[in-house]
């Protein structure tokens, strides 16, 4: 299986494979227009073998960049808080998984992603079309999916190894393409970012007739 044997190589890195990798990954990150341009960025704080995010925050935290980091639900969903910097970082476990650094601050609301300009994602591999294979647990389909539903179109960035762009990954009906990888060697495009981020849809309320 594509996702285990992608898994099982980064299980396989040094910590110092995972360092180096994160400082060329955070240069060729920052070199995207897409992030030049961002005033609020929906980021990740990397865990164990995955692509290290921490220079790319804090590189992003330093040009003035409101930076998003997820908070785990229990439904599997995503609430959102602000990056203050490494020490505003706790370590969470939920259940038996392994332990996340979540933001300590106020939490934002699911919706907070919504107002993001671009979108970094985790993932295990991403193919020539765009299309993202995740670690399995879809919380990341419930974020695009939301993303879609409010119509902002931010842009879709996923964080890899070079090893993890392939020519195909298994996909489901909901599954939609990203716009570009950033790997350490550099930035692969699928299709056209949107020129910027669009203003939430308008939620049509209730009238109080219908509250009853």
């Amino acid at each position: 299986m594509l996702r285990r044997r992608l898994l099982e190589m980064r299980s396989r890195l040094t910590s110092g494979d995972v360092r180096e990798a994160a400082a060329a990954l955070a240069g060729r990150a920052l070199e995207l227009p897409e992030l030049a341009r961002a005033r609020t960025v929906a980021a990740y704080v990397s865990v164990g073998g995955e692509p290290g995010t921490a220079p790319l925050l804090d590189a992003l935290r330093a040009r003035d960049v409101r930076v998003l980091l997820p908070v785990l639900l229990p439904d599997n969903d995503l609430d959102w808080g602000v990056y203050a910097g490494p020490g505003s970082l706790v370590r969470v476990r939920h259940g038996g998984r392994m332990a996340l650094l979540e933001p300590a601050g106020e939490r934002l609301g699911p919706e907070a992603v919504e107002r993001a300009d671009a979108v970094l994602l985790p993932g295990v591999a991403v193919d020539a079309r765009g299309m993202r294979l995740g670690r399995g647990g879809g919380s990341y389909d419930r974020v695009l999916a939301r993303l879609e539903r409010a119509g902002t179109g931010p842009a879709l960035v996923v964080l890899l190894y070079d090893t993890e762009v392939v020519e195909r990954v298994p996909e489901e009906p909901h599954d939609r393409p990203v716009h570009a990888v950033v790997t350490p060697s550099g930035v692969r495009r699928f299709r056209e970012s949107p020129p910027g981020r669009r203003q939430p849809r308008a939620t049509r309320r209730p009238s109080p007739a219908r509250l009853r």
